[in-house]
């Protein structure tokens, strides 16, 4: 881990951060953005928010990262937290997933104790899918057996 040293300056968004988080952001990105700055503390809240910006200005950041922190932290239990991120556009789920993967896998590298936690997409095309395979939410013959 690294030190900072007595002349570093701290934003005052990151300070509620831990160690890990605040050092690997401070890192990566020159400043938190004016997205971040003012969502952050009404993440930290608990307040649930629609954040709407343009391209390149921190949302999914500003989304995940009271919740990496969170995790980092031991808040919050891996295999049972869920977060929901939706984006409006299929064609952005792999674009968050990996503006997810890679901070995950900077702060696993740097901390090696950061815990593993797994990211997800879904679309409009998943449950398609799945209402294909079991039309008007029918068991297959297995789960029906089970459920005699």
């Amino acid at each position: 881990m690294s030190t900072v040293s007595p002349t570093h300056h701290v934003h005052a968004s990151l300070k509620p951060f831990h160690n890990s988080i605040r050092s690997w952001f401070e890192q990566r990105y020159p400043s938190p953005t004016d997205v971040q700055v003012n969502a952050w503390p009404r993440i930290q809240t608990g307040e649930h928010l629609l954040i709407t910006a343009p391209t390149g200005t921190g949302k999914t950041m500003t989304a995940f990262l009271w919740t990496l922190n969170r995790f980092a932290t031991g808040d919050l239990a891996l295999g049972a937290t869920r977060v929901l991120y939706i984006s409006p556009l299929k064609a952005l789920n792999n674009d968050i997933a990996k503006n997810l993967l890679t901070p995950l896998s900077e702060l696993r590298e740097q901390f090696p104790d950061f815990p593993e936690v797994r990211v997800q997409t879904r679309s409009g095309d998943t449950e398609r899918q799945q209402r294909r395979r079991r039309p008007n939410g029918q068991r297959g013959r297995r789960d029906a057996r089970q459920h005699r």
